[in-house]
């Protein structure tokens, strides 16, 4: 009980993210048993022991973030900005490869021995600032020509370094940008303006990325254009190009209703990524539809009490906080789970506080302790401005 009287924030918040890592570890065993086997290693000692490491620092984040003012996270917002742009950056110059596929989203870090994967610190970070600024600019009307430096430049400086590598990653960071800015009051005349421009680029890319793939400066334009024509025309795409996707609705299908029981999953013997970006179809296959619909539902309140959150917060910088950090996390979950399903193209979106990956994690309970500082300033009598 003391321990419970140390969490401030949103109490259901709290559980549900407890609930959702708890639950993480039955697909995580059951998954990584194929893993253990292939690479001779010991899926107790190892995997269970990474995963349980990386939540337990997670929870650590979360407590150690939930505990900083939303003032001095507007600060650490954008004295991280610039280190954060300049590691996407370096990235791009590593040339680096996971079985003759580009990995330059990666950075080792020595002293854990892992992979650190900036994009998802440059969503968060990038989020603050422009959460900041629109905070500050509430009083009075922004013109668009004193946005560009402080606001514009920023966004599309993070998503053009994010997108040459992970397409997804840049698309939400892109939609969560606009997001908070509509909400945060910019201009709608400048949102419609930026929107039917970048909307002309989109098409212009699309069709240059169909057409002339090698004309793309990324060494991930064939890799977008295989799975952009597979899942636009299935009946006619290679049996290679659709086999994971083949065996996740496979799971799904196997799964049932009540699902084949815990560590019962055949599927995770034959498609890759079962610990990540396939650990739904895992999920469903051990679980059926009633533990498929339950993990929807967990973040479905998870999105709930975002929302409760942000329209209770005073302060603009607060509610701005909430919806830029909270959202993505559903819809990452949402992507995830519609990836499975064959509802959209594959992606690469972990299920988050689910799937194993120590910066996926770590990001995600980062933005769950600030959602959670956001939650407490709602109580206080200042406001950020």
């Amino acid at each position: 009980m003391k321990l419970f009287n140390l969490l401030k924030g949103d109490k259901t918040l709290w559980a549900i993210t407890l609930l959702l890592a708890i639950f993480s570890f039955l697909p995580v065993y059951s998954a990584g048993t194929q893993i253990s086997v292939d690479e001779g290693i010991s899926v107790i000692r190892t995997l269970l022991f990474k995963h349980m490491f990386l939540l337990l620092a997670g929870f650590f984040l979360i407590y150690l973030t939930h505990k900083l003012s939303i003032e001095r996270i507007a600060i650490l917002g954008w004295l991280f900005f610039i280190p954060v742009v300049a590691l996407l950056a370096y990235t791009l110059t590593m040339g680096n490869s996971i079985g003759g596929v580009s990995a330059n989203r990666w950075v080792n870090v020595p002293l854990l021995n892992m992979n650190f994967q900036p994009s998802t610190l440059a969503q968060l970070v990038l989020m603050v600032c422009i959460a900041s600024y629109l905070a500050k600019n509430k009083a009075r009307t922004i013109k668009f020509t004193e946005s560009i430096l402080p606001l514009w430049i920023p966004i599309g400086l993070t998503v053009l370094l994010v997108f040459s590598q992970n397409f997804s990653t840049a698309a939400i960071i892109g939609l969560m940008a606009f997001v908070l800015c509509f909400i945060g009051g910019y201009p709608l005349k400048y949102l419609v303006g930026i929107s039917m421009a970048l909307l002309a680029g989109a098409a212009l890319f699309l069709t240059v990325l169909m057409k002339s793939p090698e004309s793309i400066p990324s060494d991930r334009a064939l890799t977008w254009k295989n799975r952009v024509e597979t899942y636009l025309h299935p009946e006619t795409a290679s049996t290679d190009s659709r086999h994971q996707i083949t065996l996740a609705k496979i799971a799904v299908a196997e799964g049932g209703v009540f699902g084949k029981g815990a560590g019962k999953s055949v599927i995770k013997n034959r498609i890759s990524q079962s610990t990540s970006d396939f650990i739904y179809a895992i999920i469903v296959e051990e679980y059926g539809l009633v533990g498929g619909l339950f993990l929807l539902l967990l973040y479905i309140v998870f999105l709930i009490r975002i929302v409760v959150i942000a329209h209770s917060s005073e302060a603009v910088f607060a509610k701005l906080l909430v919806v830029g950090l909270g959202i993505p996390i559903v819809f990452q979950a949402l992507l995830n789970m519609a990836v499975v399903v064959e509802l959209v193209p594959v992606t690469g979106q972990p299920l988050p506080l689910i799937s194993m990956g120590g910066t996926s994690i770590w990001m995600t309970c980062i933005a769950i302790g600030i959602v959670l500082s956001a939650a407490q300033h709602k109580q206080k009598k200042t406001v950020v401005s």
